[in-house]
C-alpha cells in the first residue's frame, strides 16, 4: 500500500487520477499492478476502473486473457475549475518516466 510521508497523509490526486495516470504510463496494466501503484486494493482498482470507463475517460480490448486500455485525452475535467482543459496535457506530463539522475531523458531523443 502507499506510504505515509513526514509531509502528511494527504495526496495531490486522487486515486481516480492516480489511476488514470497508471493506465496512460502502461496500457497492459493488470489490475493487481495498478492497484499496487495507486496504493488501493485490487477491488478498488476494479471500481475506479470502471468509474473511469463510464465517464469516458478509457476504454478497454481483450487481448487474449487481459485487457489493453486506451485513454482519451481529449476528455475533458470533471470540475468546472478546469473548464476548457483535456486531460492529455496533464497525462503527457506525469504519466512520463522520470530518467535517472545522470542519464539522459529518452524522449528527448
Amino acid at each position: 500500500m502507499a506510504e505515509t510521508r513526514a509531509e502528511g497523509s494527504w495526496t495531490l490526486l486522487t486515486a481516480h487520477g492516480r489511476t488514470l495516470v497508471e493506465i496512460a504510463r502502461n496500457p497492459d496494466s493488470r489490475m493487481i499492478d495498478i492497484a499496487s501503484v495507486v496504493g488501493v486494493t485490487e477491488r478498488t482498482a476494479q471500481a475506479i476502473v470502471a468509474d473511469l470507463e463510464e465517464a469516458g475517460y478509457l476504454s478497454h480490448q481483450r487481448v487474449g486473457r487481459r485487457n489493453r486500455y486506451t485513454v482519451n485525452t481529449s476528455h475533458s475535467f470533471r470540475h468546472s475549475a478546469q473548464d476548457g482543459h483535456h486531460v492529455g496535457p496533464f497525462l503527457d506530463l506525469l504519466a512520463a518516466i522520470p530518467a535517472v539522475d545522470g542519464e539522459p531523458d529518452p524522449s528527448d531523443a
